[in-house]
């Protein structure tokens, strides 16, 4: 029930205005959020590198509703690719459709993405694309299926609590599509995703295995060390060894696993976020783990 709230909260601009307008939240923000500017998730990065742990940079912000903030957002992710080939860090960078316009101008959007895929394999890397709420699944997996052919390389987010997942990637199953398998973190109704925990994690260990089977370098995002255990036997069970998948997590939490999992040999990459549109990112984090949210409470009381 409290994770409904806090999902419910992160939608709702009057509690954002009280969360961001104060101080007292500072805290938690510098826990999960490497800070405001690029330089600030840079720095993150480098020192997550030098741990032997890759990145995935997130500008955060999402649902820009005119052409001049798409624009905004899209000169910020190519100064990122600029700034990641003059420092040589080891990370991807991950999109959002609506930050790039997908709202109300799906073309451009198209536009964005595909010029941000082309800049960042000049400099060899690749782009994510998240996942935002289910409204936009559709067209979100229509332009992954459009730029699959001339950027094989760009990976997609996967929500498992939603109840359509399975049959959107069997219906891409021919591109053995390169996925970031999410459990999914917005507000959806009973009708379009599972709302027990045992039901979500049940369909994301089916989709583990579905994605050794028919996908591309799967990418397991989970701090849940069962569905990391799931993941570590399918790979073996069909000839995978730990280097054969990527182990994502979020910055700042389970800090200790994914140090032990780089240590062990595992390709280990952490979502990286930056930027001062940080309350939706940040209320998401609370409700999907208690532990965060009693992080939170003790920061608001300043223990």
């Amino acid at each position: 029930m409290l994770n409904k709230v806090l999902l419910w909260a992160s939608e709702k601009e009057r509690l954002r205005r009280m969360v961001t307008e104060g101080n007292l939240a500072g805290r938690v923000v510098k826990r999960f959020v490497a800070g405001d500017t690029l330089e600030d998730a840079v720095r993150v990065i480098k020192d997550l590198n030098a741990r032997g742990i890759g990145a995935i940079l997130d500008l955060l912000g999402e649902g820009v509703t005119d052409p001049a903030g798409a624009k905004v957002a899209f000169e910020e992710y190519r100064a990122s690719f600029k700034r990641i080939e003059e420092t040589g860090i080891d990370t991807s960078v991950t999109v959002k459709l609506t930050q790039l316009g997908l709202a109300f101008d799906k073309g451009a959007c198209i536009d964005h993405v595909r010029k941000l895929a082309a800049e960042a394999r000049a400099i060899d890397r690749y782009i994510e694309i998240d996942m935002e709420q289910s409204e936009y699944v559709v067209d979100t997996l229509n332009i992954y299926r459009l730029l699959h052919p001339d950027f094989p390389d760009i990976r997609v987010a996967i929500q498992a609590y939603l109840r359509r997942t399975p049959v959107d990637l069997e219906m891409m199953s021919s591109l053995q599509p390169k996925i970031r398998l999410v459990k999914g973190a917005y507000a959806e109704p009973e009708p379009v995703a599972f709302q027990k925990r045992s039901e979500v994690d049940g369909q994301y260990r089916f989709l583990i295995d579905w994605l050794f089977e028919c996908g591309t370098d799967p990418g397991i995002a989970t701090h849940d060390h069962r569905l990391i255990e799931h993941a570590q036997r399918t790979a073996r069970d069909t000839g995978r060894g730990p280097k054969d998948f990527e182990i994502q997590m979020l910055y700042g939490i389970r800090r200790d696993l994914q140090e032990m999992l780089a240590q062990k040999g595992h390709r280990v990459r952490v979502y990286v976020p930056f930027g001062s549109a940080w309350y939706p990112y940040l209320m998401r984090r609370m409700a999907e783990r208690p532990a965060n949210l009693r992080f939170f409470l003790r920061a608001l009381a300043g223990r």
